[in-house]
């Protein structure tokens, strides 16, 4: 069984990796359409604020994931075969969809493709009965809040940075928020690695105290947190280049002073909501905030069929990896059933 663990815990990391693969575009993208960092640069800078929100970021989210999607004392009451089953065909179904809507270049939810995989991972062994539908109720929520939060945070802090800058000329402006703009980068993905990390350390959580470990109570040991965090800060180092056009290019184009205020208001609301211990999407966010930033220029600043295209892959993401992970799941069970 021990091999088993550490081959789930390897595919878990590899689900982290391609989290910060995918989602770098969050991170880099406002900075690199600036051009105030090269995309080298940028992925660097925002690969190390990934890693060191492990020492700030805390767990509550990680708890969530482990615990507040799925019903973890009765999945752990069906044995080790089945936990093992639903994790691995959890994972499994998030890492295709992540692969898929990175080769077209569509912003989706890696959040919500890990909690559609555990839902779809634990209905053919549970039943509804094994999810917990106010924790999904929460994430399904916030795909709609976050997007808005981040939307009147970046709006508000444009019409309010625009108002304090209206006098200075255009070069002083552009000269001062280029150099902001490597804080506001720095602290959205300092937020993207506290909230984005967490969710992968409350699958291993899961597989930890659900076999190996299961006389003990739940929790995130601290080398954990720190390989997690790596993980996910070096796929983010490898970024996401197809998705950084999508949302540095297409959906608006950017200034400095608007990178600076997509990238604070979309890193204060994450920030915001990884301390109610909630998993929400990055990528909703920033985009939110882009758009807010876009608005502020009138509606045809904003290219909304772009922006259609990104919120059908939205809602498309729970229920196609559910689906994945609940084929995945049955095909898991024949096969080990078979030997």
């Amino acid at each position: 069984m021990l091999s088993i663990v550490i081959l789930l815990i390897t595919l878990a990391l590899i689900f982290d990796f391609i989290n910060g693969f995918h989602d770098a575009a969050n991170s880099i993208a406002t900075v690199v359409s600036t051009r105030v960092l090269s995309p080298g640069i940028a992925v660097i800078w925002a690969a190390f604020f990934n890693f060191i929100a492990a020492f700030g970021g805390g767990v509550k989210v990680a708890n969530t994931m482990g615990t507040g999607v799925i019903h973890f004392d009765l999945l752990k009451s069906q044995g080790t075969s089945v936990i093992l089953s639903a994790i691995f065909a959890s994972l499994l179904g998030a890492i295709v969809w992540n692969l898929l809507t990175w080769w077209w270049g569509l912003p989706s939810s890696s959040s919500h493709a890990l909690a559609g995989g555990l839902i779809g991972g634990t209905l053919p062994a549970l039943g509804v009965g094994g999810l917990v539908l106010d924790g999904i109720g929460k994430i399904a929520l916030f795909i709609v809040l976050s997007p808005l939060l981040g939307m009147v945070l970046g709006t508000g802090m444009m019409i309010l940075t625009t108002w304090i800058v209206h006098r200075r000329s255009p070069m002083q402006v552009d000269r001062w928020f280029r150099r902001l703009q490597l804080v506001s980068s720095g602290i959205f993905s300092y937020s993207h690695g506290t909230n984005d990390a967490q969710k992968t350390m409350g699958i291993i959580a899961v597989i930890l105290y659900g076999t190996l470990w299961k006389d003990r109570p739940f929790g995130v040991p601290f080398w954990v947190i720190l390989i997690c965090h790596a993980a996910i800060g070096l796929g983010t180092a490898f970024g996401g280049w197809r998705i950084v056009r999508t949302m540095g290019h297409s959906l608006t184009k950017l200034q400095p002073i608007g990178g600076f205020c997509a990238e604070t208001g979309g890193g204060v609301t994450i920030l915001f909501v990884s301390r109610l211990g909630i998993p929400v999407s990055t990528t909703h966010t920033i985009t939110g905030a882009i758009v807010g930033v876009g608005a502020t220029r009138g509606a045809r600043a904003v290219r909304w069929g772009v922006a259609r295209r990104i919120v059908w892959a939205w809602i498309l993401t729970i229920p196609a990896t559910a689906a994945v992970a609940a084929g995945v799941f049955v095909l898991t069970r024949m096969i080990v059933e078979m030997l």
